[in-house]
This record gives structure tokens, sequence and C-alpha cells, in this order.
């Protein structure tokens, strides 16, 4: 149970970063932690205690819990779904930063054009 409430606070770092930075580079870094914690808690949702490998041949008997394999193959799916969605954010940041001269929302915010 501790661990799932950790997972719950590295998402709300996560979320204290979005909501109450104002560089580009620190949301993005926090969004990144937000994802992170909610791929975590997926893969432990996923986890059987003394679990056997969800692969059925001659030596492994078919008694006993098996682990869940399908959050595995969604994270992995979802890790790379995420880091894509980072590298445009950062190269959106970088162009902004090309135009502006800031990472701060704030100043673009008022630089319009």
């Amino acid at each position: 149970m501790i661990v799932y409430i950790l997972c719950f606070l590295l998402f709300l770092i996560g979320l204290y970063g979005v909501v109450v930075k104002r560089n580009l580079i620190k949301i993005i870094i926090s969004l990144a932690i937000m994802e992170y914690s909610v791929n975590l808690f997926l893969i432990m949702v996923g986890y059987i205690s003394a679990g056997q490998a969800p692969i059925i041949n001659e030596e492994v008997s078919r008694t006993g819990p098996f682990v869940d394999p399908l959050p595995q193959a969604m994270i992995l799916t979802a890790i790379v779904i995420g880091l894509a969605t980072t590298s445009l954010l950062l190269a959106i940041a970088i162009r902004l930063y090309g135009k502006y001269g800031t990472f701060d929302i704030r100043k673009i915010n008022h630089l319009k054009g």
C-alpha cells in the first residue's frame, strides 16, 4: 500500500511543477515525472506477489497465480508515446526560445507577435 502512496506523491510532485513553475523546461520535466508515476502505478497494478510468468510450457505448472502481461505491454507502448511527446515539447520549447529568447511563459505571453 505504501508504494501506491509514494506513486501518488510522485504524481503530485509533477503536478506541482506544472502548476507553479513558469519555465518551459521545468514544466516539461514535471510532465515527464507525472507520466512516469502513472506508468509505475499501472505496472504495480499488474504485479502479483509470487506470480509466475504467463508462459505455459511443459516445465511450468498450470497451478498458481500468473502475472498479468497486459499492463506491461500497455506501459511499453505508453513509454514510446511519452518519449515522442516529450521530444516534441522540447522541440517546441527550443523554437520558442529561438523566437523570444526566453523560456519564461509570462514573458512569452506578453510578447505577442
